[in-house]
C-alpha cells in the first residue's frame, strides 16, 4: 500500500509556548546586536559631522546619519514589539503551568481523601469507647489496690483534741530545754595546759604539781 499510495508526512509536534518564547527571545537578541552597531555608526558620523564645514560633503554626511537614525529607530520599534509578543506568551506558559499544577494538587486531594475514607472503615468508633471504659476501670482498681495495701493495721484510735494538747506540751518542753547554765558550768572548768609541760609546778597554794596540773606525790 505504501509504494501505490505513499508514505504520508510525519505530523509536526504541536507548537510548544517554551521554544516560541526561546525563538522570540533570540530575534530580540539579535535585533540588539543591529542597534548597537548601527550606534556605533552615528557616533561616527557624529563625529565627522564636528569636525567637517558647511558645504556638500557635510550634507551628504548627514544624510548618511539620517538614514542610519531611521534604521535604528525601525529595529527599536520590532525590538518593542517582539518584547511585548514574549511577554504575553511568558504570562500564558505560566497560567498553563499553574493550572497544570493546581489539577495536580487536586487529584492528590482526592486519593488522600479516598484513602483516609478506607482508613476510617477499619476504625470503629464504639470499640475505642469501650476500650478507653476498660482502661479507666482498670485504673480506678489499681487505685483501690493500692490503697488497700497502705492501710494501717493495729493503730488505736487518738481523739484529734489529745493530740493537740499534746502538741502545745511539747512546745513548752522545747522553751524548757533552752536553760543554758551548763555553759557557765562548763566555763568554769580548768582550762587545757598549755606550753611545754616542766618537771616541776606549784599551783596557786604553792603546792607542787605535774604536767596535768594534778599534785604530786612526794617521793619516799
Amino acid at each position: 500500500m505504501n509504494r501505490i499510495f505513499g508514505r504520508g508526512k510525519p505530523k509536526a509536534p504541536p507548537p510548544n509556548l517554551s521554544d516560541c518564547i526561546s525563538t522570540v527571545d533570540a530575534r530580540t537578541e539579535s535585533i540588539e546586536k543591529k542597534i548597537g552597531r548601527l550606534d556605533a555608526e552615528l557616533l561616527k558620523y557624529k563625529d565627522q559631522l564636528k569636525k567637517m564645514r558647511d558645504g556638500p560633503s557635510k550634507n551628504m554626511v548627514k544624510q548618511k546619519a539620517m538614514r542610519v537614525l531611521k534604521q535604528k529607530r525601525m529595529y527599536e520599534g520590532q525590538r518593542e514589539q517582539l518584547a511585548q509578543q514574549s511577554f504575553n506568551m511568558e504570562q500564558a506558559n505560566y497560567t498553563i503551568q499553574t493550572l497544570k499544577d493546581t489539577k495536580t494538587t487536586v487529584e492528590a486531594m482526592k486519593i488522600g481523601a479516598k484513602e483516609m475514607k478506607r482508613a476510617y472503615k477499619d476504625v470503629k468508633l464504639d470499640q475505642i469507647d469501650d476500650l478507653q471504659d476498660q482502661l479507666e476501670d482498670m485504673m480506678e482498681e489499681a487505685g483501690e489496690v493500692q490503697e488497700s495495701l497502705s492501710r494501717s493495721y493495729g493503730t488505736p484510735d487518738i481523739d484529734e483534741e489529745d493530740l493537740e494538747a499534746e502538741l502545745d506540751a511539747l512546745g513548752d518542753e522545747l522553751l524548757l530545754d533552752d536553760d543554758t547554765s551548763y555553759l557557765d558550768e562548763a566555763s568554769a572548768a580548768p582550762s587545757i595546759p598549755e606550753g611545754i609541760p616542766s618537771d616541776s609546778k606549784t599551783n596557786k597554794d604553792g603546792v607542787l604539781v605535774d604536767e596535768f596540773g594534778l599534785p604530786q606525790i612526794p617521793a619516799t
